[in-house]
């Protein structure tokens, strides 16, 4: 019962969607309703809000981090094992791709994913950013550096956390990341996807 306590808090948790709340706050208009609707940081940079934004990307990536770092902390003293807190890490991820308070239109879960990352080892997390930076600075496109960093997060969880269940739920995490790029993934490979730093064109998607 508690592991169930610890995994519905983290979906609730991951099913605030800091977009929304930032954007609502700034009195911008809905993240889902222009650009890409995807409500997340990249779409939200689109009003010219940078500060905007920025809270959003933190919102998100705070809230994967805090769901998970609260699992770890104080889930031991009630029973929840190792699988209780990787089951927690998918939770607070698909409450951020389908919020119960949103209307299950959620972001593509970027952020969230690293946060999640560092709550489970500083040093997973750093790795995973560092291979996101060096690829957006080769290739200049976000969504592609996500890809890149999503595919190399099971490789790294292993290196540094052994085969177990977080290793596992890092692989399904890195493969509904990959899922919810896949307008991306259809925009790279027809060559329409915006490069960092360019004005995304009609109908383009951020990561």
């Amino acid at each position: 019962m508690p592991t169930l306590v610890f995994i519905v808090a983290a979906y609730l948790i991951g099913s605030l969607s800091f977009a929304v709340i930032v954007s609502k706050s700034f009195g911008l208009a809905d993240p889902r309703s222009f650009g890409s609707k995807n409500p997340g940081a990249t779409n939200v940079l689109r009003t010219g809000k940078k500060l905007a934004a920025v809270l959003t990307l933190l919102g998100d990536a705070a809230k994967g981090w805090l769901a998970v770092f609260l699992a770890l902390r104080f889930g031991a003293g009630y029973g929840v094992g190792e699988a209780g807190v990787a089951a927690v890490v998918l939770a607070v991820f698909l409450g951020h791709v389908y919020p119960l308070f949103f209307g299950f239109h959620g972001g593509k879960g970027v952020a969230t994913a690293l946060g999640i990352l560092l709550a489970l080892n500083v040093w997973l997390g750093l790795a995973v950013l560092a291979t996101w930076l060096l690829a957006a600075y080769m290739w200049r496109t976000s969504s592609l550096s996500a890809l890149i960093a999503a595919c190399f997060a099971p490789l790294y969880g292993y290196a540094i956390l052994g085969l177990g269940y977080y290793t596992l739920a890092i692989v399904l995490l890195s493969l509904l990341l990959l899922w919810r790029h896949k307008s991306n993934i259809q925009n790279l490979l027809s060559g329409k996807e915006t490069r960092i730093g360019n004005k995304p064109q009609a109908g383009d998607s951020p990561p």
